[in-house]
Formats: C-alpha cells, structure tokens, sequence
C-alpha cells in the first residue's frame, strides 16, 4: 500500500476516534475544585456559627453605653455549653443544656425572649437562681443589699436627641464594674416589686436602665436553656459610631 493510501486509511480510523476521546478541558478540575473548596467553607463557617462563635447586632439602645445602637459582637457558644436553642436547624432535639457552664454575675448574655423564640436579646445577667432581686429608687438590690451605685457625671445619650443623662457605675457583689445610664429619676423600672429567681433561671437588665424591656418587666427571669452564648467582642458599628475603646466586652465586666 503506497503512502498516500495508508494517511488517507489513517485519517479515516483517528479522526472519529479523536472525535469521541476529546481530553477533558482544564478548566473542568478547575471549577470542581472551586465547588469543592466552596462546599467546605459553607461547612466550615456553619460548624463556626453553630458551636464556636456566632455574630449579632444591636438594634437599640437599651444597653448603652456599654453596646450602642449599630454595634456588631461576636458571642461564644463555648461559654454556657449546648442546648436546642442555642443551636441552629434543630441539631440539639434535647432538654437542658450538655457541658454547659452557668453564666457568672455581670456577663453581657445573649438569650433568647422566653415568650418569643424568634427574638434575640443581649442583655447584662445580674441575678442568679434563687436570689431576691428589686430595684428601690433606681439602685439595685440583691437579697435586699444594695449594690454600688456612684455618680460619674453627665451623658449625652442618642436617644434623647442630645439631652444630657446621667451617667453611673454600678458595682456587683463579686466586683465586676460597669457603667450605667439614668434618663430620669422615678421612672418605671426605678421601684419594683421584689423578684425571687427561680431555680434555672437568670435575672437581665439593660444597662440603659430607663429604656430597656428586661427581666423587670415582660421579659421575666431566663431560663438556663434559652442562654445563646456570652457577648465578648465588638467588631464594627454600621452607624460608624466609634467602638474600639469598647471594642473587648470583657473589660465591660472587669473585676476591679
């Protein structure tokens, strides 16, 4: 068989085969790749967000000035262990809590609203379980013991459109310090009745001490299982208000 009909034979066999056989493109890893790396990312951030850390937002102003309104913070989970509502998609179908840690007196605690699962509310945990907690002419009262209340000077509070508050800090029994905000002298939350907590159970106060719904009112005492995690970071303020003398929210509970 001469040349030219052996090429013209070959041509005939290779090129349907060639047809057929096309190598894989480069791209093609490439992108699964991407998929893949994608894939476990969302894992990665969703295993963060449910057992690790979680972050939030603060709408209001009702813990100033320690969290102003627009502020950012990253709660831990670790803090106060697992319970099913602290944990996202129903992956904790349990009661109670497991290798959970009771929240110490002065922690700034993200809870779930005892009446309303849907809503999130991080307020300061000033009394514990089994403890008589009331408020008499807007200062603090644990077991009937006043706590330390000392005048600091005025405050410019937002909420007020620039009228000037007092500003205040308040000392708990175990030495965590922080400050507080008095819009008005005689208001609501100033004179209560006498709360006793119940076993399980936590007392929440906004740290603006006129404006906040807390245990005061129709939020009542938190149970151990509604906590979320313990607030312990700032990490941006979309109103741009600055944060970073704010910015560790444990030096909001130092104890002196």
């Amino acid at each position: 068989m001469s040349n030219i009909g052996i090429g013209i034979l070959s041509a005939f066999i290779v090129v349907p085969l060639a047809r057929r056989s096309k190598p894989n493109k480069w791209y093609s890893h490439g992108l699964s790749v991407l998929v893949l790396a994608g894939a476990v990312t969302l894992l990665g951030a969703l295993v963060i967000r449910s057992f690790l850390v979680q972050p939030f937002s603060i709408p209001a102003g009702n813990m100033q000035p320690t969290l102003m309104e627009g502020d950012h913070l990253f709660a831990s989970k670790l803090a106060y262990g697992y319970s099913r509502h602290s944990v996202p998609f129903g992956l904790m179908p349990i009661q109670g809590r497991i290798f959970g840690k009771e929240p110490e007196r002065g922690d700034i605690v993200v809870f779930k609203s005892p009446q309303d699962l849907s809503i999130d509310y991080v307020k300061r945990a000033v009394g514990l379980p089994g403890e008589k907690i009331q408020m008499t002419g807007g200062v603090l009262h644990i077991n009937d013991v006043p706590v330390l209340l000392e005048e600091i000077g005025p405050y410019t509070a937002i909420e007020t459109g620039g009228n000037s508050a007092g500003l205040q800090r308040e000392t708990l029994p175990n030495g965590v310090s922080y400050e507080v905000i008095n819009l008005t002298d005689g208001s609501l939350g100033d004179d209560t009745r006498p709360f006793t907590v119940p076993a399980g159970h936590y007392f929440m106060l906004g740290d603006n001490r006129d404006n906040s719904l807390d245990s005061r009112f129709s939020i009542g005492t938190v149970p151990y299982e509604n906590l979320v995690g313990r607030a312990v970071r700032l990490f941006w303020n979309s109103r741009g208000i600055d944060y970073s003398a704010r910015q560790s929210l444990s030096g909001a509970s130092t104890r002196d």
